[in-house]
């Protein structure tokens, strides 16, 4: 959100909670235009995915760091069925894009259980997340605008001519808090649904040759010879912390993707901001119209951010307004619910 505003000629502040566990740090970073049990393209993605390489490639120049990786995604078939179904699909205009090679024997020398083949991806990619995050904080520092404090929603003042915080005046403040939104002054009535989902770090015997998923991923980590495997989900009332049963899931679910010996190093636990329609949230407050909400990316944080960032950046330009599927607006009823209970 920071770089989209800078980019457009905003000046920035940014406040950032030290030492709060964050899905940020915990995720793959892994951007995949065909996904789900079905094989579907994504929501948008031909719009997401040319945004999303396009603005990490220019992150990369801004921040003078590499973070972002082009990849390819190899994801075995389960039934012939399945492989029917994408030797016709390869072939159509609106699904060509993003088929790199439909596979029926065995590929990848072993390295995968598919024998049936499978389907290899095209314009996918992954985001070291952690080092996208520490890249960004850098350039913040540089022109001291980042602020690693704690938020307290009781400093901020909102008039109709902008907002005061902390010896900061702007023209508008937005909260981009996640499943930390269920606390705030301003937001608590979003139906954010928290999702923990929790995710190991694997050292292979012999470095796999593609990104391989199937009921889980491994993705390369920016640490040589790493990857992270995940991921879990949880959706009922998630404790904090990483869990024995987590750990079982994905480690059987590994080997049953890949023949690879392996050795699990860490495990990682993170809360996604879902929501009800999954669909982000953004926009401003119903009635403080200067308090702005960016929210709800859900599982699919690293390949949504970018387009979504620069939506709310051109509304906040005055350029244009956020699109009704993710406009904040389909659920100012609940506030006016909110506000009657109240």
């Amino acid at each position: 959100m920071a770089l989209q505003l800078a980019q457009r000629g905003a000046r920035v502040a940014v406040f950032d909670e030290p030492g709060r566990n964050v899905c940020t740090t915990v995720a793959a970073g892994l951007c995949n235009p065909i996904t789900g049990k079905g094989l579907a393209k994504t929501w948008l993605a031909d719009q997401l995915f040319p945004y999303l390489h396009d603005f990490y490639t220019r992150a990369e120049a801004v921040t003078q760091q590499r973070f972002f990786y082009p990849a390819s995604v190899y994801r075995p078939f389960l039934t012939v069925e399945e492989q029917n179904e994408w030797m016709a699909h390869s072939s159509e205009p609106h699904m060509a894009p993003y088929v790199q090679a439909v596979f029926t024997q065995p590929a990848f020398a072993g390295q995968v259980h598919d024998p049936l083949g499978g389907l290899l991806i095209d314009r996918a990619a992954y985001v070291h997340t952690g080092v996208f995050r520490d890249a960004v904080q850098s350039w913040l520092r540089q022109y001291h605008v980042y602020r690693p404090e704690m938020w307290e929603d009781e400093a901020l003042t909102v008039t109709d001519q902008g907002v005061t915080a902390k010896g900061l005046s702007a023209r508008a403040i937005i909260f981009c808090q996640g499943a930390g939104s269920l606390s705030s002054r301003w937001f608590s009535w979003v139906p954010i649904q928290p999702l923990k989902g929790e995710t190991l770090t694997v050292r292979f015997a012999s470095a796999p040759q593609a990104i391989f998923n199937r009921g889980v991923y491994a993705v390369p980590r920016a640490q040589p010879g790493l990857h992270t495997v995940g991921a879990t989900y949880n959706w009922r009332a998630p404790s904090p912390g990483i869990t024995p049963a987590a750990r079982a899931e994905l480690d059987e679910s590994l080997r049953a993707l890949t023949p690879l010996l392996f050795e699990i190093t860490e495990q990682q636990w993170g809360v996604r901001p879902t929501v009800p329609d999954r669909r982000p949230v953004l926009g401003p407050h119903p009635h403080e119209k200067r308090v702005y909400l960016f929210n709800g990316l859900g599982t699919k944080g690293v390949s949504l951010s970018p387009y979504f960032a620069g939506q709310l950046a051109d509304t906040l330009m005055g350029r244009s307004e956020c699109h009704p599927s993710v406009n904040i607006s389909r659920f100012y009823p609940l506030y006016s619910k909110s506000q009657k209970q109240a």
